[in-house]
């Protein structure tokens, strides 16, 4: 079974720090494209961050810039997500997800596979 699994949400202050984690089983996801979603309550699911194969090359939100930084470990197929600086209104559930497409997108319509989703809750 393919299977992405997200991990390390939690409830955090406004200015801390939260690192998520995403595994990939059932395949291996080291030739896909990584992105990082959220989606807060009433909203639409947004994208936060994207990496390509070699992990070179790092796309992100405007509103996440220069507070998230995304990375791989294609050897343990894993995707991070390191998020600084936290503000309230980070606060979603947050996705991982993969594309086999060749270049990072930020519509989500071109992913092939999902974890389950992650919570990130900052209080103010």
């Amino acid at each position: 079974q393919v299977q992405l699994v997200e991990s390390g949400g939690g409830l955090v202050q406004a200015g801390g720090s939260l690192r998520l984690s995403c595994a990939g089983s059932g395949r291996t996801f080291r030739s896909d494209i990584m992105a990082w979603f959220r989606q807060a309550p009433g909203k639409e699911r947004e994208f936060v961050s994207a990496i390509n194969r070699s992990g070179g090359t790092t796309y992100y939100a405007d509103s996440v810039k220069g507070r998230f930084t995304i990375s791989r470990d294609n050897g343990n197929d894993t995707v991070y997500l390191q998020m600084n600086s936290l503000k309230p209104e980070d606060t979603a559930v947050y996705y991982c997800a993969a594309d086999t497409g060749l270049i990072p997108r930020r519509e989500s319509r071109y992913y092939d596979y999902w974890g389950q989703g992650t919570q990130v809750t900052v209080s103010s």
